[in-house]
């Protein structure tokens, strides 16, 4: 994959590099540590900027951040109040539940888009959750791109530090990636218990 992923950024520059990020919000798996250290790489390479690296990187990222909110706002608390009604004796889950969790967004959503931009997997799918409690789509724009730039421009600044040796950050990222799953795992299995054990 990542031959397939830089050689859409060598034919497509700018171009390319927009599509791929906003495919990485929408698709999680594909690695944007990839894209976005071997684009700094380019900056030394080619005649892309860094100032327009990170530009088309954010509006791909913003795209894709759009996509899955509207996504989540089809999955309002109303239509989950139905899934509740027919499947909650099988999940486990209340209308309870689900007012405690829009509730919790609401008071903290903005937040929490911000930081989990920052979380491998989390910063694509957090737009969900922002669509379905129907957050302000303004606010939800701003703590977007905040978030996302930063994260763009920060490893496309490492990519274009370290030049040929762009790939020893991805190894770097992947450690890092591995060690927040690792964390997520943890961190759904304590949720798990706890829930089980209050429901007893």
């Amino acid at each position: 994959m990542e031959k397939w992923l830089t050689d859409i950024i060598n034919e497509f520059g700018y171009i390319g590099i927009m599509l791929l990020i906003a495919l990485e919000n929408i698709f999680p798996p594909i690695p944007s540590e990839v894209i976005l250290t071997f684009s700094g790489f380019m900056i030394i390479e080619s005649d892309l900027t860094f100032s327009g690296v990170v530009l088309a990187s954010t509006v791909g990222s913003t795209v894709g951040a759009i996509v899955l909110y509207i996504i989540g706002l089809q999955l309002d608390v109303e239509r989950l109040e139905k899934i509740v009604d027919k499947w909650g004796h099988v999940l486990r889950v209340t209308k309870k539940d689900i007012y405690k969790a829009d509730a919790w967004f609401d008071k903290y959503g903005a937040w929490t888009v911000f930081f989990c931009r920052f979380i491998p997997l989390i910063r694509s799918l957090i737009s969900l959750p922002a669509g379905m409690s129907n957050m302000n789509l303004g606010l939800f724009l701003f703590f977007t791109v905040l978030g996302t730039s930063i994260w763009n421009a920060v490893l496309v600044y490492l990519g274009a530090s370290v030049g040929n040796s762009w790939e020893d950050i991805v190894k770097y990222m992947k450690i890092y990636s591995n060690i927040i799953y690792a964390v997520l795992f943890l961190f759904l299995c304590f949720v798990i218990i706890i829930y089980l054990k209050k429901r007893k």
